[in-house]
């Protein structure tokens, strides 16, 4: 070879660099917004009886599951998961 090329490479070891795997950064943490009544687009997947009850009255069911929602959390205390139990 007259012009050998700069970076000699090894095939395995290209291979072995392409599928290495890559370390996870971690998540970010999640900041409250600033304003606390400001809404945000979640997806969730909820009962077709439960849609079904919010959706009978029309327009604004999302409106009425979250504030359901909000009453169940002002009336109890918040539960975390390691305080749940499984037989709920």
């Amino acid at each position: 070879m007259a012009n050998p090329p700069r970076r000699p490479t090894n095939p395995m070891a290209a291979a072995e660099a392409a599928f290495k795997p890559t370390k996870k950064s971690a998540s970010p943490v999640r900041v409250a917004s600033a304003a606390p009544n400001l809404r945000e687009l979640v997806s969730i997947r909820i009962d077709r009886a439960v849609l079904d009850h919010f959706q009978e009255e029309g327009a604004g069911w999302q409106d009425r599951i979250n504030e359901v929602l909000r009453q169940a959390i002002l009336k109890k205390p918040a539960v975390s998961g390691s305080e749940r139990s499984d037989g709920d």
